[in-house]
């Protein structure tokens, strides 16, 4: 699977963008998706994640009820949808698709995805 982030951009806070993860290959609805960030400094941190067929979703407690992950099978593309930025929100975000987790439990963590994007940049200003 190769992933394509896009959308990403400089944005004030309150403000919304929505990112794209556009997907090749056969393996896309075959696999859970996330999304993870990472900032200056800082270590790259788990965003969203979602299942094969979109039924199940899991966030970090930092963006819970201003994010929202979704996924169109039929597009090979998964959404993440951010409202109400925050300054503290500024990263780069990275889509990444895991072809062997079948606990919702375990879309928070690095080690479940298999294949990573190359990233885009989220700037919110204060």
């Amino acid at each position: 699977v190769q992933l394509q982030a896009s959308g990403g951009g400089l944005v004030q806070a309150g403000g919304s963008l929505r990112l794209s993860c556009g997907a090749s290959g056969r393996r896309f609805s075959g696999s859970v998706m996330g999304w993870f960030r990472q900032a200056p400094g800082k270590e790259r941190t788990f965003v969203a994640g979602i299942d094969r067929n979109g039924g199940s979703t899991d966030y970090a407690d930092s963006v819970k009820g201003r994010f929202t992950i979704s996924r169109d099978n039929a597009k090979n593309t998964v959404y993440l949808q951010m409202n109400s930025l925050k300054p503290e929100d500024t990263a780069v975000y990275f889509c990444a698709a895991g072809e062997f987790v079948y606990w919702v439990d375990f879309l928070k963590r690095t080690t479940s995805y298999n294949y990573w994007g190359q990233g885009t940049l989220v700037t919110v200003s204060s």
